[in-house]
């Protein structure tokens, strides 16, 4: 289950914008709030770009999107 709440936490903590998550994962602003917010999921390839931008852990990687 993907907990949003923790994926914000995260991108806070590093000063990182959803403009700057979206341009890194070449997706429209409005896209990336719309998988936030459980309306689409994100695929394997943006999962591993979040999990790079924000250094995420396993652990943190389960917690947030697998849990």
């Amino acid at each position: 289950m993907f907990r949003p709440e923790l994926l914000k936490a995260k991108m806070v903590e590093l000063h990182i914008n959803a403009d700057t998550l979206s341009d890194k994962l070449g997706i429209n602003v409005t896209t990336l709030y719309r998988k936030i917010n459980g309306d689409s999921e994100f695929n394997r390839n943006e999962l591993n770009i979040i999990r790079d931008i924000l250094n995420l852990s396993s652990d943190d990687m389960d917690a947030i999107f697998f849990a």
